[in-house]
């Protein structure tokens, strides 16, 4: 191994004592929500300290702006598939449903019935429970997890759901339990 390539040995607790305040206040300006930026900023932390960089605190802000790029992207999505459902809703609220229609959403329902019980019990609860409108502190108090965990957690369920889902369209039985 090359003197370079040698890993140096961080204090963790002091790059994110010193670090942290800047990563969650990076990400809040780009995510504009505090709660998911402090959510991200742990997500970096923990990759970090899977991938022991060199420059921690270079590399977290790198992963920091790529975890809020993704994030942008997701909102994208879930603004898109919420003015979908909100078409759909008005659609079957100003008309008598067609009778396939109400096959095809069985279908659809039972499909994403299906992933659903095929997420693990944690993934399933906590993804209901944000479904219902509970917010994170309520999350995390029914569920044990802490509130830094619960979006963690709750990116990771929105993920296995889509595998899942997209499983079952396809008749596969390849997605595991997280």
């Amino acid at each position: 191994m090359f003197a370079d390539e040698a890993r140096v040995n961080h204090d963790w607790a002091e790059v994110y004592r010193s670090t942290y305040p800047d990563l969650v206040r990076f990400l809040t300006r780009k995510v504009w929500d505090v709660e998911r930026a402090k959510d991200l900023a742990q997500e970096a932390f923990v990759r970090a300290l899977r991938n022991d960089p060199r420059r921690p605190r270079a590399w977290l802000f790198q992963v920091a702006a790529n975890l809020a790029r993704d994030e942008a992207r997701t909102v994208v999505r879930r603004k898109r598939h919420l003015t979908l459902l909100k078409g759909e809703t008005e659609r079957l609220r100003d008309s008598r449903p067609d009778p396939s229609d109400m096959v095809q959403d069985a279908e659809v329902w039972a499909m994403v019935r299906a992933a659903l019980d095929r997420l693990s019990e944690r993934d399933r609860e906590v993804l209901l429970l944000w479904d219902a409108g509970q917010s994170y502190p309520e999350i995390a108090r029914q569920t044990g997890l802490s509130v830094g965990a619960v979006g963690t957690t709750l990116a990771r369920a929105r993920t296995r759901l889509a595998e899942a889902y997209e499983s079952e369209e396809g008749g596969s039985d390849d997605v595991a339990r997280g």
